[in-house]
């Protein structure tokens, strides 16, 4: 009788979750078509929370740091609803340059909450998700860097936020999936596996959509209403199409983060942000674990995309006389440009592995992408690295890396800088990039418990922007170390 009352109660709760949901879903993909005008990790919550339900064999051993929770977790898997908790942690310092030295403490708590409303409410290849940060610590970068590549992907405001809130539906026989309602595009746009076990934000949502979107885009830890298509025609393609709200912070002015204080800025008034990719897998894994060790190839993916923002962007050097922005006579009104928009690839590929069954391998990635250089203080951006996963005997999980990130500065911003040394301020550095390299070392202790660690050196911050105290004089090179660690309860 007691578990009949909880299917009731559940079965009504998600139908009536579900219909509202729906509703306001189809709701928003209407208005984002018809308006006048996107560093966690990169698999979306519903997996994570997914996987985290694994049944433990024992306490070190287990994939979560609570087991199974006493009986819950195996509980609410017979109603479908699975959930992940995480949380990372982390002491980055500057030991040189930037605009002050010394250290910060950041960290990010996760919450996820899966629904397979197959097992909840028989409605056969759909799934619910809603996830929540709460981010606390002070962000290194902004405090004592002013790099254009953060440091570290987990970085952001002290606030708790809702993140995604996501209805989505199985097609044609499992060939494609829709899902409407609150995305980080982050989890599913530009990602590269293989430069997940990086720090530095570059390397989960690169600096170029980061900096050139309104807001840094709908990505950690803004996210914004809209749909998203997929469609996987065979084994090796897949094909990504989405419209989006084009500001997830709902103003131009301010703070991103405080204007979306706390992820419940429903926002579909400031244009619209169109993505699309298409992704190639080589030598793809065969779904079917028993034969992981069939294809004797080294598997990798090769993605191209691109996005279109329809809001109007600021010139970089001229105002809307023509004048540059650095002339006293200049209005400081800058001249304004319809749309922005990228095209970027991004490729993962398995290079060496002594044995198709054993844990050690060599993956290398490369991610390029461009935009206008009128609109846009980054016009060309690079990251590529290498890891090696299970560096020593025993340490099969360990991953040692090391990448490079460049930014390079647009040309109507370079223009800009050596328009001020000239009309108003002599000695004023130029701009160029900035290049990032980071060293790392992800160590897993146990299946639920990874410690990192980790170097970054950064060459011309921002480009090369000049100290606060001193505009004649540009911000010093910087050699950031730090600690991680990530558990997952």
């Amino acid at each position: 009788m007691k578990k009949k009352l909880i299917t009731t109660w559940l079965s009504s709760a998600m139908t009536a979750g579900l219909s509202a949901l729906v509703s306001f879903g189809m709701m928003s993909i209407a208005h984002a078509q018809t308006a006048p005008e996107s560093t966690p990790p990169a698999e979306p919550a519903s997996k994570a929370a997914a996987d985290s339900n694994a049944a433990p064999t024992g306490f070190w051993e287990g994939s979560t740091l609570l087991g199974d929770m006493g009986g819950l977790r195996p509980l609410l898997g017979q109603y479908g609803v699975t959930f992940a908790l995480q949380e990372t942690s982390e002491y980055l310092g500057n030991l040189t340059g930037g605009t002050r030295r010394g250290g910060a403490y950041d960290g990010l708590t996760q919450l996820a909450v899966g629904v397979d409303l197959d097992k909840a409410i028989g409605l056969a290849g759909g799934s619910f998700n809603v996830s929540a940060l709460q981010i606390h610590g002070t962000s290194l970068t902004q405090r004592n860097l002013q790099t254009l590549q953060t440091a570290s992907g987990i970085e952001g405001d002290a606030s708790t936020r809702l993140w995604e809130l996501w209805y989505q539906q199985t097609l044609l026989g499992g060939k494609a999936d829709v899902k409407i309602g609150q995305q980080s595009l982050d989890q599913e746009f530009m990602v590269s596996q293989n430069a997940a076990p990086f720090i530095n934000a570059t390397f989960g949502w690169p600096a170029l959509p980061s900096i050139d979107m309104p807001a840094g885009g709908p990505a950690y830890p803004l996210s914004t209403l809209g749909a998203r298509v997929r469609v996987k025609p065979s084994d090796a393609w897949t094909v990504l199409a989405g419209v989006f709200g084009g500001n997830p912070a709902g103003s131009n002015t301010g703070d991103p983060q405080q204007q979306n204080a706390h992820g419940t800025n429903f926002n579909l008034h400031n244009g619209a942000l169109v993505i699309g990719e298409v992704q190639y897998a080589l030598n793809p894994p065969p779904e079917n674990p028993a034969y992981q060790g069939a294809s004797s190839g080294l598997p990798g993916t090769y993605k191209l995309g691109f996005w279109y923002n329809t809001q109007h962007f600021a010139d970089q050097r001229f105002d809307n006389t023509g004048r540059s922005l650095a002339d006293p006579t200049s209005t400081g009104i800058p001249k304004s440009h319809t749309g922005d928009y990228s095209l970027y690839a991004v490729a993962d590929q398995m290079v060496w592995r002594p044995s198709a069954e054993g844990p050690r391998s060599v993956n290398v990635f490369a991610r390029v992408m461009g935009a206008p250089g009128d609109r846009n203080l980054i016009d060309f951006g690079v990251n590529t690295g290498v890891t090696l996963k299970a560096p020593f005997n025993g340490r099969d999980n360990d991953i040692a890396g090391i990448a490079v990130g460049y930014a390079k500065i647009g040309s109507h911003a370079r223009d800009l800088a050596s328009d001020t040394a000239a009309l108003t301020t002599p000695g004023y550095p130029s701009r160029s990039a900035e290049t990032v390299i980071e060293a790392t070392y992800q160590c897993q202790l146990t299946p639920w418990w990874i410690l990192q660690a980790d170097a970054q050196y950064f060459f011309r911050p921002s480009g090369g922007i000049p100290q606060p105290y001193n505009a004649s004089s540009r911000i010093g090179n910087e050699f950031v170390v730090g600690v991680r660690t990530n558990i997952t309860f």
